[in-house]
């Protein structure tokens, strides 16, 4: 099958080795040169047949919608345009419509694997008509993993479907990794425990609490045993936030979640001035000591 994928990124880049991989014909566009197949989207376009399939793999937001209104212009009635980035799902709509009026069709689809995507495949998870991705499913059976096929695909609903249930899974895994983590600062709290890389390796069989993410810790500790090169500041993609709002308005408690986006807050945090505040009220009505900020140097 034919594809046009617009994004070459760390993902995008990966996608298009894998389809090729699969047979498929793979014509790829980005602004940098050296990875490009095209030097524009006008000149993507001309190279598809008709009717055209085009991947977007773009990151999110003012990039995305740019994005879709230049392939608007561009693309014909019977198209297919695929937006495989972390869009917010509330996005997918307007999107579609806007494609929709120039008789193009449009899929969201959330795509989970990162780097490992390549080797592994992709976790997809697909909103749209039936039609709109029963065609492009020799697409989604190249990239996503080995085995049946909903193990590793799952067709939400219609549009919007498949970047919610995305965003829902970032949230799960900010929760994931934050537990992780605390488990690991014990484990390296504590003098008894001899080698907490150790631990997380070992915990990588039989045990409930296996996962890939667990499995990647441990590489991580094996290369960096006290993680002494990587600083504790963790930024966020905006997913974890979206879940957690999402989740304000459908009522549905979501306390771990939420505690793991806080966290990546504070991890910013030099000096945290609700700490600072804490103590000054400890001071202020007990009488306990704080640690002053030296106005030496």
């Amino acid at each position: 099958m034919q594809v046009g994928l617009v994004g070459l990124g760390k993902m995008g880049f990966n996608m298009r080795a894998r389809l090729r991989d699969a047979g498929h014909e793979v014509i790829g566009f980005d602004p940098r040169p050296e990875v490009s197949d095209v030097a524009s989207l006008e000149d993507l376009a001309k190279a598809l047949s008709s009717p055209r399939v085009v991947w977007v793999m773009v990151p999110s937001g003012t990039v995305t919608d740019q994005t879709i209104v230049s392939l608007a212009g561009i693309l014909g009635p019977g198209d297919l345009v695929i937006d495989g980035g972390n869009s917010r799902y509330t996005e997918d709509q307007p999107h579609a419509k806007l494609l929709g009026d120039n008789g193009i069709a449009f899929v969201d689809a959330g795509v989970s694997g990162g780097v490992w995507g390549l080797t592994e495949g992709y976790g997809l998870m697909v909103g749209g008509a039936d039609e709109d991705v029963a065609r492009a499913m020799p697409i989604f059976d190249a990239l996503r993993p080995p085995g049946p096929v909903e193990d590793g695909f799952v067709h939400v609903g219609p549009v919007g479907a498949g970047h919610f249930a995305k965003m829902v899974h970032n949230g799960v895994e900010y929760a994931l990794m934050t537990a992780y983590a605390e488990g690991y600062e014990m484990l390296a709290a504590e003098d008894l425990v001899r080698d907490p890389q150790a631990v997380y390796q070992a915990w990588s069989n039989g045990t409930v609490v296996r996962s890939w993410l667990q499995q990647l810790l441990a590489k991580a500790l094996r290369e960096d045993p006290d993680l002494a090169q990587i600083s504790g500041y963790t930024e966020d993609s905006g997913e974890g936030r979206w879940t957690v709002e999402e989740a304000i308005r459908l009522r549905v408690p979501v306390p771990s979640i939420a505690a793991a986006l806080f966290a990546r807050f504070l991890s910013r945090q030099e000096d945290s001035p609700t700490m600072k505040a804490v103590a000054a009220l400890r001071n202020q009505f007990g009488g306990h000591a704080v640690k002053r900020v030296s106005e030496s140097g």
